[in-house]
């Protein structure tokens, strides 16, 4: 008969810990450009094979701001693809160059309703992705979940923003945010994470590029996840 570990060695994976200790990950994170934020995330930035809810008070409010030093390093550093599927506006494509994205390894996906799961999944699926970056307002625990075990497996980044009255639900999401402003800051509250409970707001100094409202982006489909030809980004 097999000796039963010890519990020791049981504290010692990277997929257990204690209920009032931070959660070691099993890879170390994408930092997200904030050493606050990284100090309160299992692997000290964006986790990898995970996903991660983002939850905006309010559309438009630059949230995707948040995500562009880590999606700068993916693409720019790491040459990895980055997808977007189905952002409820049209991306700022100098804003996302300013910050240091590589445009030319970025794909939108503008895939409604159903066909938005299929391009996370899809993307999540390729070979030299990096990120995927997802707007699904009605996604249900289901959908979630399956998510949640692709991302797992392809070891990616993994956001998905989601409405602000979500946040009571439950979700199968290891990290969720809540995001606000305040004057020119953002406020992140961290509404559930692999570890001890961090019931303190961090404002965060995020640079937020102009209105998206004054955006421009190419035409993009379902396809791109595919890897089908497509001009990238463009101002």
């Amino acid at each position: 008969m097999r000796p039963s570990p010890m519990l020791s060695q049981i504290l010692e994976r990277a997929d257990v810990w204690r209920g009032d200790d931070l959660a070691r990950a099993p890879l170390p994170g994408v930092s997200t450009g904030f050493a606050e934020l990284d100090r309160e995330l299992p692997g000290g930035g964006w986790p990898r094979a995970c996903l991660t809810e983002l939850l905006p008070v309010r559309h438009g409010m630059g949230e995707l701001s948040l995500l562009l030093p880590a999606l700068a390093r993916l693409s720019s550093d790491e040459l990895a693809w980055l997808v977007c599927v189905a952002p409820p506006h049209p991306l700022y494509a100098p804003a996302l160059q300013a910050a240091g994205v590589d445009l030319s390894r970025l794909l939108v996906a503008s895939a409604p309703g159903r066909d938005a799961a299929w391009a996370c999944e899809r993307a999540l699926a390729t070979e030299g992705v990096g990120a995927v970056v997802a707007w699904l307002p009605d996604a249900q625990a289901s959908l979630l979940r399956r998510l949640q075990l692709a991302a797992e497996a392809s070891r990616m980044l993994l956001f998905v923003f989601r409405p602000p009255d979500c946040a009571g639900q439950p979700s199968p999401a290891p990290l969720r945010l809540l995001l606000e402003t305040a004057g020119e800051q953002f406020v992140v509250r961290l509404l559930k994470r692999r570890g001890g409970a961090q019931p303190v707001p961090l404002p965060l100094a995020v640079h937020r590029p102009l209105p998206l409202s004054h955006a421009l982006a190419c035409p993009a489909s379902a396809e791109l996840v595919a890897r089908s030809p497509c001009q990238p980004l463009i101002a």
